[in-house]
């Protein structure tokens, strides 16, 4: 017992503390990587979220960042928990063991999180020019943890900390500076066509990102046909998923649609029309009385709504990879 009331507290629960500060980091990360995945709006007080989930940064290896996030806050709750559920009375050398090695795992994984934090904080302010609150949240939970990982048991070698964190702080730069490096880079991906679906650099206020692509014949007959039927489309100017709709269709097709512009800061906005269909995110499209949210490839638009038209489409996704 004397000895259990001369440990902190804070070794006491370091663990628990470390474990549910990583569970809400998941949390946070998880849903992001939905938002990105299903190319949904963020749920963020500021418009700034859906520009950083947009940017080129946002992706690593064809996969969204925010899923390698979710991946690392999940495997700091587990180091965290894992000797905790070795009872110590039946195998004390084993939870020994555990404890740490999982200590040194946590102690990796925070420096590592926090070194890799640290740079797409900068990469926040000087390249995208945009504050994420969820980017925000996740830096202040990758410095808890680190914090919590140093000061949350006695460490008999403070070398080791030292050591650790030289080694592992370099790795985990000069890995992120290498993943980054083509990012912008148009001449790194040789043979890819010059347009994007995804918006590069910062919107006009009120209109948006330019339209790059061009449209094809069938693009424009499309586009003709949804007017016709009196479509809609239901857009805000800022929505990066408006824009790669926008793309989709070519500077020439866009123009025959009719689109909606759901901010009242936007170009001939018309926020009463929004309210009144119940629109919740952007962009989306009412054809025939039903809304389809989310971008839509042009070979359902011409399905649902009943084009019989050309369809050899030249703008899809897989055109720009």
């Amino acid at each position: 017992m004397n000895r259990r009331r001369s440990t902190p507290w804070i070794h006491r629960w370091s663990r628990i503390l470390i474990a549910a500060i990583a569970s809400v980091g998941a949390l946070t990360t998880g849903y992001l990587t939905v938002v990105k995945l299903t190319l949904s709006s963020a749920a963020c007080p500021t418009n700034s979220c859906d520009l950083v989930l947009s940017s080129p940064y946002a992706t690593v290896f064809g996969l969204p960042l925010a899923l390698f996030g979710f991946l690392a806050y999940a495997s700091m709750a587990i180091f965290a928990l894992a000797p905790l559920a070795v009872n110590p009375s039946q195998s004390k050398d084993t939870r020994t063991k555990l404890e740490n090695w999982t200590w040194l795992l946590l102690l990796a994984g925070a420096i590592a999180m926090s070194v890799f934090s640290g740079y797409l904080m900068y990469l926040l302010f000087f390249k995208i020019k945009s504050l994420c609150l969820y980017c925000l949240a996740s830096a202040i939970f990758s410095t808890s943890l680190l914090v919590l990982t140093m000061i949350g048991r006695t460490w008999e070698d403070i070398g080791q900390i030292f050591f650790t964190a030289i080694v592992v702080g370099m790795v985990t730069l000069i890995g992120t500076l290498g993943v980054y490096a083509n990012v912008n880079n148009p001449s790194a991906n040789t043979g890819s066509n010059t347009a994007s679906l995804e918006p590069t650099g910062q919107p006009t206020l009120g209109v948006g990102w330019p339209i790059t692509t061009t449209s094809g014949e069938a693009e424009i007959q499309l586009a003709r046909h949804l007017t016709k039927i009196g479509a809609k489309e239901y857009i805000a100017w800022w929505c990066p998923h408006c824009h790669e709709q926008k793309q989709l269709f070519g500077k020439e097709a866009y123009q025959e649609i009719k689109h909606i512009e759901c901010d009242p800061q936007g170009k001939d906005a018309r926020p009463d029309l929004c309210k009144a269909a119940g629109i919740q995110g952007f962009p989306t499209w009412e054809i025939n009385g039903k809304l389809y949210p989310n971008v839509q490839a042009l070979e359902k638009l011409a399905q649902i709504s009943g084009y019989q038209g050309p369809r050899n489409f030249k703008n899809f996704p897989g055109a720009f990879k």
